[in-house]
């Protein structure tokens, strides 16, 4: 009888607003690392290190326990770990939703109207499981969804107090557990920031004298600070040196130094109109929801603005903070746009709060316009369910393809393929992230080619990472130079000359195209180069035997997921089969030229016009 009871207590609406989300995560999800922070992230995960700053500490140690799966590679486990994350989020709008509707009548037929509201609250978190944001980041590691779930778990808790607070009942500790949260979520991303007003706002308009109460306030503080504690992660840590310590945050110094984002560039670009209209672009709720969505949200709020004015205005006070912090203030460059999109994750949560309850208003109406003893009929029944569902089934159509990873082996082909480049012993220069972390991972943590070293260029400049590579750089002449004084470019060309002596000097092919080497010669090796001393003209007889050995599992086009950098690293194998073809030409190997050129053709189509372009300069068709 007890677990009669406790099944009739279940709430199969709030379970399946986890599991399903947490289904499709899991059909998409990556096997294994991907670009950008992917692979240091995953690195910083296995060693319990530092991740980039502000070092991530909540969500390094969230993920850290997913590593002890069973199945799976290392990277497989940490991804299943954001998809967890972002399921919980779904569950958040669930929670927020259900408990804005609770007090709402859709129908006179109780049980019905019960029944719909939750149905509703359902789809508006599959919605938001099937955007093209949150989706892009269930299947492989990201942090957004962590702090978009602690979001919805802080607004809710604020539900609760103002519940209480209307009834004279004021329990407090709703409010000092959010400000735990809060605390805490610092430790998966600072844009929790930016959320604080909408908070603030959420207390202070019940009664705006609360401000006053001081024991309160210190009382929130206090949790505040217990929560933003997860940060002692960051020295304490570092005293062990992990195997990914970014910042080397042991002291004051360093731990700030990480916290505050100070190893970034500051430089800001001149705005124009169409800058400044890409950089609000980034929070584009048509894109992720469609203008069915958008519409949603705006006939929610217009619903629900006299009820329930101050949560409607606490959600408009954060789509403004988030804009005049991450529009105003960054001024991101346009090539950078795509990183800040991932910021506005915690508002599009909201956002799909509201579409919810525009869902609500819309059957209410419609279900107004038919007579009483139709409404619990069967057929007004699944046409009702028929509206509900045909957003998230829309929105799950659209986007699944693009966040379709379940065959995603680019990066890890791309980063095993450029350790099989490389012979043994061998030091290689990386430049853009997105070359290194994947290599991070490969070497750090599934333990391939110990014998080489790798060195990320625009770090050279920095002494902690420096004391990274002691047997390296314990007498180097970079650490004589003041950081201020020296560019990466500069550093580069140091590091390379104390290296050249010891060692075969390789650089990855980002390296090949942002730095110039006068005083040598590359020999290709697929998409790595060797620096031979000589005149930079000096063509190399480049090494296309290796390409043998290459693994390129989706560079035929079998894989429909495609980001930024995956098709650059597309664009790169068939740019090299483009040079070495060319340098072959050079060299009078004519066949072999025409080949690599061929097939630089096959990877990259788009690069026809310019292979023509190469043969037609040697007579060739």
């Amino acid at each position: 009888m007890s677990n009669v009871k406790l099944w009739q207590r279940v709430d199969p609406f709030a379970v399946l607003s986890v599991s399903v989300p947490l289904l499709i995560y899991l059909l998409t999800l990556a096997p294994s690392v991907t670009f950008f922070d992917s692979g240091e992230f995953i690195t910083a995960i296995a060693s319990l290190g530092t991740a980039h700053s502000p070092g991530y500490p909540l969500f390094v140690n969230y993920a850290r326990p997913f590593i002890y799966l069973p199945f799976g590679s290392i990277a497989f486990r940490v991804n299943i770990a954001t998809a967890v994350s972002a399921s919980v989020a779904c569950y958040g709008v669930y929670l927020i939703t259900s408990h804005i509707l609770a007090t709402e009548v859709l129908t006179e037929d109780r049980r019905f109207s019960e029944l719909y509201k939750r149905g509703i609250a359902f789809c508006a978190a599959i919605t938001f499981a099937f955007s093209a944001r949150l989706w892009l980041q269930s299947n492989h590691d990201k942090p957004y969804p962590l702090i978009s779930f602690l979001s919805a778990m802080i607004v809710y808790l604020l539900l609760l107090w103002r519940d209480s607070y209307r009834k004279g009942e004021e329990r407090p500790a709703y409010v000092y557990l959010g400000a735990f949260l809060a605390g805490l979520a610092f430790g998966a991303h600072q844009t929790i920031v930016l959320l604080l007003p909408s908070f603030a706002f959420l207390i202070l308009s019940m009664n705006w004298r609360l401000v006053f109460r001081v024991k309160d306030l210190i009382i929130a503080v206090f949790f505040a600070v217990l929560g933003f504690s997860v940060h002692l992660h960051l020295p304490v840590r570092a005293t062990q040196n992990p195997l990914l310590n970014w910042g080397d945050p042991k002291d004051l110094t360093q731990f700030l130094w990480n916290l505050l984002r100070k190893g970034y560039p500051v430089e800001k670009p001149a705005r124009d109109l169409s800058l400044l209209w890409a950089q609000i672009n980034a929070f584009n709720v048509p894109y992720e929801f469609t203008w069915c969505g958008f519409a949603l949200v705006l006939i929610g709020i217009a619903a629900f603005l006299k009820k329930r004015r101050d949560e409607v205005l606490a959600y408009l006070i954060g789509i403004l903070f988030f804009l005049l912090v991450i529009v105003g203030y960054f001024n991101t460059p346009g090539d950078m746009i795509f990183l800040t999109e991932e910021f506005f994750t915690p508002l599009y949560l909201l956002s799909a709060v509201f579409i919810g309850l525009g869902l609500f208003a819309l059957l209410k109406n419609a279900l107004a316009f038919l007579p009483l003893r139709t409404v619990s009929t069967l057929p007004v029944k699944v046409a009702a369910g028929f509206l509900l569902l045909a957003l998230p089934t829309t929105v799950c159509a659209l986007h699944y393809v693009e966040n379709d990873q379940h065959e995603n082996y680019i990066a890890y082909d791309y980063a095993s393929n450029t350790l099989r480049s490389l012979p043994q012993g061998a030091v290689l220069f990386t430049w853009g992230d997105s070359g290194a972390f994947p290599l991070w991972y490969l070497q750090g943590v599934e333990k391939m080619r110990d014998d080489l070293d790798l060195l990320h260029t625009p770090h050279l400049v920095f002494k902690w990472y420096l004391d990274s590579f002691p047997e390296l750089f314990r007498y180097s002449m970079l650490r004589s130079i003041p950081i201020d004084t020296i560019s990466p470019e500069n550093a580069l060309q140091l590091a390379i000359t104390e290296q050249y002596a010891r060692r075969p000097v390789y650089i990855d092919f980002s390296t090949r195209y942002s730095v110039q080497f006068p005083n040598y010669s590359l020999r290709q090796r697929g998409i790595c180069y060797q620096l031979v001393r000589g005149n930079e003209d000096t063509p190399q007889f480049p090494d296309i035997s290796i390409w043998n050995s290459y693994i390129l599992r989706g560079i035929s086009g079998g894989m429909f997921f495609r980001d930024l950098d995956t098709g650059k690293a597309i664009l790169i194998y068939a740019n090299g089969h483009m040079e070495a073809g060319e340098t072959l030409l050079q060299l009078k190997q004519l066949g072999e030229g025409i080949q690599e050129l061929r097939t630089a053709a096959k990877i990259s189509p788009e690069l026809q016009m310019q292979i023509s372009g190469i043969l037609s300069g040697y007579g060739l068709r």
